[in-house]
Parts: C-alpha cells; structure tokens; sequence
C-alpha cells in the first residue's frame, strides 16, 4: 500500500519585479543552487533537466527513496494520445449516475472539507465545449512534447525502464462508447495525431491475446506511437544517473514549511534542518497545496485516488503486447517486462488511504476477463496512490509571486506522460531561456 508522505501562508512580496529571477527579466541566471521539493516523476525530472542546465541540486523526499507515492504504480502508460481533461461535457450527468453505483469508475465520496467542495464547483464550471477544447488542446500540446524529450532523454543515457513502444489500444464495449471514440479520432485528425478506428478483427490483430476474451469488445482506437514503461523504475535510474552527476538527494526529509521575506524565499524548514538556496521548486505532487499554503499561495489541486494490481505473467502469448485502455471500466492493462500492472478507478475523496478492496476486486476481475490466462492474478500486488488533479486538467508549471519559488505540480494521471515536459519547460524558464513551447 501506498506510503503518503505529507508536506506542509499570505503576503504579499515587496517591489515585485526587482524580486524575479534573471529569466523573467530578459537575461540569463547564472548556475544556481537549486532546492526540489518531492522525488517523484516530476520531481526528478526537474532535478534531470536542471542539473543538464549547469545548476547546483539538492532534491529532497520524505519517503525513503525516489517514487514511493503517486509514481510507484500507475498504469505505465505514456500515452500523449490520451491526454485531456476529466473536466468535460457530459461528465456531470455521469459522476451523478456513478454516486450510486459502489463499482464505478469515478466515486465522488462527500466530506467535511471545503476545499474539495470548492475543487468540485470548479470543476463543474470547466465541464463546458469551449473550456475542455482549450484545456484539451494546452495539455496535448505538453504531451506531445514531453514524447519527444523522453524518447530524447533515452537515447541519450540509454536508460531501461522495461519500456516498450508498441502503441496503446483502446477498445469498446458498446455502441455509445464507439460514437465516443469516433468523436475522439476526430479530435486527434484535427491535431495531427497518429491514430486509426479499428473494428473486432483489427482489435484481434493488433493484441492477439484479446481473442481468448468472453469480455463484449465492438472495435478500438489504436494509437501507435504511445508507449509504455515502468514510471517507479524510470525514476530510481533517472536518481542514481543524477547522482553520479553530482545532485544530491536527501531522502527521509520531509519539508514542514517555507520563509519568505522581501518576496523571496529565504529558506525551506525541514524535519533534518534549513536548507537554503539560490531558487526552490515545489514538484511534490498532491502535497503541493499544504506547502504552498505556508508562503499564502493556494493553489487547485486535490487528490483523486486510484489502485493498481500487479502480477507476474504466467503465459506470455495470452497477455497483452503492449497496453490495452479498456473504456468500459476506464482499466488499463499495461505488458511492463514479466509483469501486468491493471489501474483504474478514481475516488474523490481526499487522503484516504484505505485500500478498498471491492475496488480492487473490480479491476482484477476486469483484468482477468479481458486477459483470462495472462497471469497469476491471485498473487497480485496492490497499491494506492493520489494522483493531483487540478479542476480544469493543465498543470501548474512555472514561476509564482515570490521570485526565487517555482512550481511544477497537479499533472493529474498525467504525470508519467507529462513530467519530462513540464520540466524541460520549467529548467528553460528558470535557467534564463527560452522555452521550447508556449504553455
């Protein structure tokens, strides 16, 4: 089971301009020391790109080593294809149909707590043609990109994830779901996306094993230039080549709050001492709400839990060569080296760290319908994690009211798809350059 690390005001800075750093000036910074908070995907990513860009880094995690919360487990997919927000017309009528229902998908779970309430009316107000088209279009935008510096990334260090790129399929129980994935393809021909509607005999051809399925399967969209990779593994290899690098990681550190004084953040109190430095970078996932709160910035983000299992494979002709996403349920079934990882479900209902089990049932029965004889699915593993959704679907990347703090937060189920990125984006923009897109 997942481990959550918790992290922990406002004023307003003085003479803000004079505050910001070099880039936001016009000119070049100069190699800084720069403080990252959070070693997730997007945390050492950022610290990747950083280090590239000649700083000084110092990354700091309070679990006991790189990917131990939101990016331990996810479905492993990275699957640009897929992006967009859940903030979207017609959403509302079905979280409403969905309340009722213990199996479904998404389970909004009411609290006490007004900043889900507050996350929730947000939400509700980007469910609208016109927001989810531009949010869509920002966050494809990132995707793409973040595609191509990954794939660079690896060509460049070699770095084995058990990664594969054999494309992502999404496949259809049913007539509505069809017409939705024929609205979708639309979508992606309008962007220039590589993609192709599939009927059952295609489906059967471009994932062998789904003949064996009893599971009611009516067509698909193929995407072939997703790919699929372990997100926990790419991070503890990504660490260990910054590392030899020369950044620094301070793993068992959880960071209590942030100073600030002049509009700038002076220093970052934690459970083994202050750390200071020339810039800090707040890349701590659904944790970056509590932090930011203690310099006075809010910021949309809420945690929306998921699940995973993840089980050795037992017979490799009858398990997926790639990864299936089955918008039936909204499981994905993702090939990750000798193993299966099935993830899905999404529960609005803050920290809460229980593992439901019938959810868990949910996914290994969808699992096991889909791929019958794939694999061990009654010795499988389980996790979950929160994943940090803001209410209209983009990130939050780049610089903030005090000079010297950044963010890089609030990916949602993104992260693995969007982290290399947001961080290549947010280093340039720190570092004085200029970024490779307009975000």
């Amino acid at each position: 089971m997942q481990r959550v690390c918790g992290l922990h005001h406002r004023s307003k800075p003085a003479d803000r301009r004079r505050q910001l750093p070099g880039h936001l000036l016009g000119k070049a910074s100069a190699s800084m020391r720069v403080l990252v908070i959070g070693a997730g995907i997007v945390g050492v990513t950022t610290a990747w790109y950083l280090t590239k860009q000649g700083h000084e880094v110092t990354v700091v995690e309070r679990c006991s080593g790189p990917a131990m919360e939101t990016s331990f487990a996810n479905a492993g997919g990275v699957c640009p294809g897929f992006v967009g927000p859940w903030a979207a017309p017609g959403m509302p009528l079905k979280a409403l149909k969905w309340m009722f229902k213990e199996s479904a998908p998404l389970k909004f779970r009411p609290r006490l707590d007004v900043r889900q309430w507050s996350w929730m009316f947000r939400f509700l107000l980007n469910c609208t043609a016109a927001r989810f088209a531009e949010n869509k279009a920002r966050m494809q935008l990132m995707a793409h990109y973040s595609k191509t510096c990954l794939v660079a990334l690896r060509e460049e260090t070699g770095i084995a994830y058990d990664n594969a790129a054999n494309g992502v399929l999404q496949i259809f129980a049913t007539q509505e779901e069809m017409e939705g994935g024929a609205r979708a393809a639309a979508v992606l021909e309008r962007l220039g996306i590589a993609h192709r509607l599939v009927g059952r005999e295609d489906v059967n051809a471009i994932e062998p094993a789904l003949k064996t399925s009893a599971a009611e399967i009516r067509g698909g969209l193929h995407l072939p230039n997703d790919e699929t990779g372990d997100c926990q593994l790419f991070c503890v290899r990504l660490a260990e080549l910054l590392t030899a690098r020369g950044c620094g990681f301070r793993y068992g550190t959880g960071v209590l709050r942030l100073d600030h004084a002049a509009g700038r953040i002076e220093k970052a109190v934690t459970t083994a001492g202050d750390i200071k430095a020339d810039a800090y970078v707040v890349a701590c996932g659904p944790f970056a709400p509590a932090l930011l709160r203690t310099v006075g910035i809010r910021m949309p983000v809420y945690p929306v839990k998921g699940y995973s299992i993840t089980c050795e494979i037992t017979a490799p002709d009858q398990a997926p060569q790639s990864s299936v996403m089955d918008e039936h349920s909204k499981v994905m079934i993702t090939r990750l080296g000798n193993r299966l990882r099935a993830a899905g479900v999404a529960e609005i209902a803050g920290f809460d760290r229980n593992l439901r089990e019938t959810a868990l049932a949910d996914i290994r029965e969808r699992a096991r319908a889909l791929f019958p004889d794939a694999a061990d699915y009654a010795r499988s593993s389980v996790w979950c994690g929160f994943r940090p959704m803001t209410p209209d679907g983009p990130a939050r990347v780049g610089a903030t009211e005090f000079g010297n703090l950044f963010v890089n937060a609030g990916h949602g189920s993104n992260g693995w798809t969007q982290a290399c990125g947001t961080s290549s984006y947010l280093a340039a923009m720190i570092s004085g350059r200029r970024p490779e897109i307009d975000y």
